[in-house]
């Protein structure tokens, strides 16, 4: 993928909180991916304010379970029910993205390196 497309490349990342969305969108803008940008559709009753002001060309869900998000933010108040409650707000988003990625075994560098091969290989055989 050249230069130009990846700075182009309209990429979305939603999920719910500590799948790791932040990390992901500031490890894509370092490699390139301008255009990334997370939305925090799990707090928003909005269901498609990820599709806001129009579809991305790339959607991604992280996922990760109450555990994981726990330690990551180092809480313990991340429940079953708790984070039922966030993937309510983000189906349309999980039934509509072009990757699905649960994050709980993965390193940072293993979810980047994933989801650039995801890109590459995505945008290698389709025209946008």
């Amino acid at each position: 993928m050249d230069e130009r497309t990846r700075s182009k490349l309209n990429i979305v990342v939603v999920g719910p909180c500590a799948a790791g969305k932040t990390t992901l969108v500031t490890g894509l803008r370092a490699q390139g991916f301008a255009a990334a940008r997370l939305v925090a559709q799990e707090h928003s009753g909005i269901r498609d304010l990820w599709a806001l002001p129009g579809r991305p060309q790339v959607l991604i869900y992280l996922d990760a379970q109450p555990a994981t998000m726990n330690r990551r933010q180092g809480r313990s108040d991340w429940t079953a029910e708790a984070r039922a409650d966030l993937v309510n707000r983000l189906e349309r988003a999980r039934r509509e993205c072009d990757l699905y990625l649960p994050t709980d075994d993965l390193t940072i560098p293993q979810v980047l390196e994933i989801v650039v091969k995801f890109l590459e290989q995505h945008f290698q055989t389709h025209d946008w």
